[in-house]
C-alpha cells in the first residue's frame, strides 16, 4: 500500500475514534416499554436516538407525529394528551429502517414512587402481606421498577420494567407506591402507573442534581464535604481492608456489640484546660465524621475570640448531634454532657454561665466517645454555634478545630455484628448526586402527574441543612422534568426508637419540622403524617397501608380536586398568649378537632424561656383551637406538639381521624 492510502487510512480511524458515538439503530430508552401507562390530558414527550438525519415518525391512537434526529442522534416527539383509556394501545416508533411496536397501553395517573427503604420496602413484608399479594390482581394498575445503579454523569437510559399488576410482580414492589396507587385507582376509575425508583439507606443529596446542589450555599456545603471524603477514600479504603482482615480474624465470641467507655483519662492530662499546648494535634474541619475504620475516645479543642457585646452574659453552645456520647468544657470546666441512648442523634445545647465570659477568649473542649458505628459531629455548619441567650448574636463554631485520637477501639459491630463498614468513596449510594444521575435522569421527561417520597432517616443528624435540601431536590426535579411545580407528597417520618419521660429535642423531631416545612412552603407540596403508626423497634414500620392511603387523600383533595376528601389532619396555623395559656389555631380541621381516645389532647410542652420544657396541659377550645398551659409556666412563649422520637400519644386529629402534624410554635417558618 502506497503511503498516502496508509496516513488517509489511519486518518479515518482515528476519525472514526474520536467522532462523537452516535445511534445507527433506532432506540428509545427503556421507560418506553409494552404494559407501560401514558399520563392522561397532557402532552407526553417520545425520545430516543436513531441514524442522524433520520426522519422518527410515533403513530398513536391513530395519529403520527415525526422528528428527524439531530447531529448527535438524538430526536423528541411530543404527542398530544388524551383522556383516561382503559382500553389497551399499541405505539409505533418508525425510522428509515426499522420500526418498533409496544402493545397493552394504557392512559391514566403516572406517579414517581422514590425514596429510601421504607419506600423500597415491598408488599409481601408489609402488614398482612401475603393476603396482600394474593389479592393483588388488577390489570389497571402497572408497575414500573428502575434498577439499581449509581453513575456520577447523567445516563440517559437505565435497566427498567413495566409489568402489569399481579401477585407475582406486586409482591416485590413498593409497598407504599402501590397502596397509593391502589387508592387512586379505586377513588378515580382510570389506570394508574407507578414508577418505583429508590434505594435504601441513602440520602437526598444522592437524588440531586450537582448542579442544583451548586446553586445554594447551604447545599454547596455537601459538595465540600465529599471533596474532602473522596480525596480521603484511598488511605480511608486500605485502612479498612486492614481493619476487616483482623475482624474476620478474631473469635466473634469474645467481641461486644458496643465498647464500654474506657474512662476520661484525657480531662486527667488537662486536655480541657485553656493552657494546654496541643500544637501537635492534629487538624480537622467540623462539623465531619470520623473515618468508618475505628471507635473509642477523640478529643477536640478550639479557642475562640468573643466579640465585647457577647461578654459577661449567659451564653449557648449549639451543636449538631454528636455520635454518639460527649463531655463538652469551657476554660476546663464542665457545662454539659449527653450519653442516653439515643445522643447520637440528638442536636446539643449547653449554657455557659455568665460568670465564664469575661473573659475576650474561650477555650472550647469536647470529649467524644463513639462505642459503635459512625463517630463524629453529624449536621452541617450552620448547626454549629456561640449565641447569646436570645439569639441574636452568634459566632460560628464551625471550622477548623485541633483534634487527638485519645483511644483507638477496633470496629465493634454492633447489633449487626457485620464487622468493619466499607468507607463511602466514589461509587457510593450516598454520593451527591449519583442515584439522580442513574435512577431519575433517565426517565426525564416521561409525562407524569407527581412524585411520592418517603426518605429523612438518613439525613436526621442534618435537620437544619434538610430545611433547604428537601426544597432544592423538589426544584431540582420539577425543572428537570420541565412540568411546571408537578405535586410532590413527602411522608413525614415515622415514630420510633424508645419513648422518654421527660421533654426531649431529638434529631428526629427536627427532621419531621423540617419536613412539615418543605410542604408549608414549597408550591403544591404535602404530607402525609405517620406519627401514630411507626414502631418504637423498627425503624421499617410494616403498616404501609396507611401511609398510602394518607399520601392519596392529599393527592385527591389537592390534585384532583374532591373537596369532600379531607387531604391531611390539623396544620398548625398560629398561636396567641392569654396570661399563662396559649391558645393554637389549626387548619384542615375537618367538621372539628378530636383526640384519638377521647381523652385531653396530649404530647404537648411549653416553655418560658425556650431551654426548660414541661408537659403541658391541653383543652379543645372550639373545632378549630386548643389552649394549652402548664402550673409550672406563668409567661409562656413557644409550645411544641409531638416532639420527640417516638410521642407516646400523640392523639390530636380531626373529623376524618388522620393525625396532627407535630409542630413547633418557635420560628420553624423562618
Amino acid at each position: 500500500m502506497k503511503p498516502t492510502k496508509v496516513l488517509l487510512s489511519l486518518t479515518f480511524t482515528l476519525l472514526l475514534l474520536i467522532a462523537p458515538q452516535v445511534s445507527l439503530a433506532l432506540e428509545l430508552p427503556a421507560i418506553f416499554a409494552s404494559n407501560m401507562v401514558l399520563q392522561r390530558e397532557q402532552p407526553n414527550t417520545i425520545w430516543g436516538k436513531a441514524k442522524p438525519g433520520n426522519k422518527v415518525t410515533v403513530t398513536f391512537i391513530d395519529q403520527s407525529f415525526s422528528a428527524k434526529a439531530n447531529r448527535d442522534g438524538k430526536w423528541t416527539v411530543k404527542i398530544p394528551g388524551h383522556p383516561a383509556n382503559a382500553k389497551p394501545q399499541s405505539m409505533t416508533i418508525t425510522g428509515d429502517e426499522q420500526t418498533i411496536t409496544f402493545e397493552n397501553i394504557l392512559i391514566g395517573e403516572v406517579w414517581v414512587c422514590s425514596g429510601q427503604s421504607n419506600m423500597e420496602w415491598n408488599v409481601r413484608n408489609s402488614v398482612n402481606g401475603e393476603k396482600e399479594v394474593e389479592a393483588a390482581t388488577d390489570g389497571l394498575i402497572r408497575l414500573c421498577k428502575v434498577s439499581k445503579k449509581v453513575a456520577d454523569t447523567p445516563q440517559d437510559d437505565a435497566v427498567i420494567t413495566w409489568d402489569v399488576c399481579s401477585p407475582q410482580k406486586v409482591a416485590s414492589f413498593s409497598a407504599v407506591g402501590y397502596f397509593f396507587g391502589r387508592h387512586l385507582r379505586s377513588e378515580l376509575n382510570v389506570p394508574v402507573g407507578l414508577i418505583h425508583t429508590n434505594w435504601g439507606g441513602t440520602p437526598a443529596e444522592a437524588w440531586t442534581s450537582i448542579e442544583a446542589l451548586k446553586a445554594n450555599p447551604v447545599t454547596q456545603e455537601i459538595l465540600t464535604r465529599w471533596d474532602s471524603i473522596l480525596k480521603q477514600y484511598p488511605q480511608a479504603l486500605k485502612d479498612w481492608e486492614v481493619a476487616y482482615k483482623q475482624w474476620q480474624d478474631a473469635d466473634k465470641s469474645k467481641i461486644k456489640p458496643r465498647h464500654d467507655d474506657p474512662g476520661n483519662l484525657g480531662y486527667a492530662k488537662g486536655y480541657a484546660k485553656p493552657d494546654f499546648d496541643d500544637h501537635a494535634w492534629q487538624n480537622t474541619e467540623l462539623p465531619s465524621m470520623w473515618p468508618l475504620t475505628f471507635d473509642g475516645v477523640a478529643w477536640y479543642r478550639k479557642t475562640i475570640k468573643l466579640p465585647a457585646q457577647m461578654r459577661g452574659q449567659p451564653l449557648t453552645i449549639n451543636f449538631p448531634p454528636i455520635d454518639d456520647f460527649d463531655i463538652t468544657y469551657v476554660n476546663g470546666f464542665e457545662v454539659g454532657q449527653m450519653t442516653h441512648p439515643e445522643a447520637w442523634s440528638t442536636p446539643r445545647q449547653y449554657t455557659i454561665p455568665n460568670w465564664m465570659t469575661n473573659a475576650d477568649e474561650l477555650c472550647i473542649a469536647v470529649r467524644l466517645f463513639d462505642h459503635y458505628g459512625g463517630g463524629g459531629f453529624g449536621g452541617s455548619s450552620a448547626d454549629m454555634s456561640l449565641t447569646t441567650a436570645d439569639a441574636r448574636q452568634s459566632v460560628s463554631l464551625a471550622g477548623n478545630w485541633k483534634w487527638l485520637v485519645e483511644n483507638r477501639m477496633p470496629n465493634a459491630p454492633g447489633d449487626s455484628r457485620g464487622g468493619p463498614r466499607k468507607p463511602n468513596g466514589p461509587t457510593s449510594s450516598h454520593r451527591p448526586a449519583n442515584l439522580y444521575n442513574a435512577m431519575l435522569h433517565p426517565i426525564i421527561p416521561f409525562s407524569i402527574r407527581g412524585a411520592i417520597w418517603y426518605q429523612g432517616e438518613t439525613n436526621a443528624g442534618r435537620a437544619k441543612e434538610y430545611r433547604t435540601l428537601l426544597p432544592v431536590m423538589i426544584n431540582n426535579w420539577r425543572d428537570a422534568w420541565g412540568q411546571g411545580d408537578f405535586p410532590f407528597g413527602v411522608v413525614q417520618l415515622a415514630n420510633f426508637m424508645a419513648t422518654t419521660d421527660q421533654p426531649s429535642d431529638p434529631a428526629w423531631a427536627h427532621l419531621r419540622d423540617a419536613q412539615l416545612f418543605t410542604s408549608l412552603s414549597v408550591p403544591n407540596t404535602g404530607q402525609a403524617v405517620t406519627i401514630d403508626i411507626g414502631e418504637a423497634k423498627d425503624i421499617h414500620p410494616r403498616n404501609k397501608q396507611d401511609v398510602g392511603k394518607r399520601l392519596g387523600y392529599w393527592a385527591l383533595n389537592k390534585v384532583y380536586g374532591m373537596t369532600n376528601v379531607i387531604p391531611s389532619g390539623p396544620v398548625y396555623k398560629s398561636m396567641s398568649i392569654e396570661g399563662n395559656k396559649v391558645n393554637l389555631t389549626f387548619d384542615v380541621t375537618g367538621k372539628g378537632l378530636k383526640t384519638t381516645d377521647g381523652k385531653a389532647p396530649a404530647e404537648f410542652i411549653i416553655t418560658s424561656d425556650m431551654k426548660s420544657w414541661h408537659w403541658a396541659k391541653a383543652k379543645i377550645t372550639s373545632k378549630n383551637t386548643v389552649q394549652v398551659w402548664s402550673d409550672q409556666v406563668t409567661n409562656p412563649v413557644a409550645v411544641r406538639y409531638a416532639w420527640a422520637n417516638n410521642p407516646v400519644n400523640p392523639n390530636l386529629t380531626n373529623s376524618a381521624k388522620i393525625p396532627a402534624s407535630p409542630f413547633r410554635t418557635d420560628d420553624e417558618r423562618k
